[in-house]
C-alpha cells in the first residue's frame, strides 16, 4: 500500500508551521513554571545551540541583540549557572530617594486618608511632585500598606 501526503479532499496537505506562534506558546507555557525572562533565555539558548541567526532569534523571541550576545558570551565562558540567575535591573531611582524615612515619619504623625492627600503633603513639605501610584509604591516600600 502506497502512502501519499494528501488531505481528504485529494490535494497535498500543506504543512502548518508558523514558528512565531510556536515560540510564543512555548514561552507562555514555560512562564507557568518560571519568570518570563528565564523562559525567554531558555528558548534563546536552544536557538543558539541549534545555530539560528541572531536576527531570527530577535524576530522570534523579541529580545535585543545585546541580550543574545550576553548569553552567547556566558555560554562561551561555560558559566552555565549564571545563565539561570535573573538580576534585577537598576531602573529609574525614586523621587523620594533619601527622604523616605522623613516622609514615613510625617505620615505617621498626621492623619492622611488618601494617597492624594499624601502626594499633596509631599509636594508641600518636600517640594517633590509625585503621582498617586508613586505614593502607593512608596507606602508599600515603607510598609504602610500591605
Amino acid at each position: 500500500m502506497e502512502t501519499e501526503n494528501k488531505s481528504r479532499r485529494g490535494r497535498p496537505a500543506k504543512p502548518y508551521f508558523e514558528p512565531e506562534l510556536y515560540v510564543k506558546a512555548i514561552i507562555r507555557f514555560l512562564v507557568l513554571f518560571m519568570p518570563e525572562t528565564l523562559a525567554k533565555r531558555i528558548v534563546i539558548i536552544v536557538f543558539v545551540i541549534a545555530g539560528v541567526s541572531n536576527e531570527r532569534i530577535i524576530d522570534l523571541v523579541g529580545v535585543s541583540e545585546k541580550s543574545i550576545w550576553n548569553l552567547k558570551n556566558a555560554m562561551r565562558e561555560e558559566d552555565i549557572d549564571s545563565l539561570f540567575i535573573i538580576e534585577r535591573g537598576a531602573g529609574r531611582p525614586s523621587k523620594a530617594r533619601g527622604i523616605e524615612d522623613e516622609i514615613a515619619e510625617e505620615i505617621s504623625k498626621n492623619n492622611y486618608h488618601t494617597r492624594q492627600q499624601i502626594a499633596d503633603m509631599i509636594k508641600e513639605k518636600f517640594d517633590i511632585s509625585m503621582s498617586v501610584s508613586a505614593v502607593g509604591k512608596l507606602l508599600k516600600k515603607t510598609a504602610f500598606e500591605g
